[in-house]
């Protein structure tokens, strides 16, 4: 499906939700990295509602390393935002990725 989409002209997608299904961020980067930028991948479901500061910059730190190789990154939830994830994570989240540029 996102062959498809990188076909009709799309260069950016958004969400990246790696805990669905096939969204596996390394098959994702090799095999349409070349031709596409990758928006979101952090874990709104899970990791950001009730994870620790240390899961949040593990999540971060893992989707940025997979996903910025050879540019195309841009590091964000996985889906929107809802009201049961804690302010303080969801800014913890964006501190992380800033440290890790």
């Amino acid at each position: 499906m996102i062959l498809y989409l990188i076909e009709i002209g799309l260069d950016i997608l958004n969400p990246v939700q790696h805990t669905a299904s096939d969204m596996n961020l390394i098959g994702l980067k090799r095999e349409f990295g070349r031709h596409i930028c990758f928006h979101g991948a952090v874990d709104v479901q899970n990791t950001l509602t009730f994870g620790t500061k240390n899961q949040i910059e593990d999540e971060v730190r893992q989707c940025i390393e997979i996903l910025r190789k050879d540019g195309g990154y841009i590091c964000g939830p996985s889906h929107n935002l809802q009201a049961d994830i804690p302010v303080e994570n969801i800014v913890y989240m964006y501190k992380c990725a800033k440290s890790l540029k």
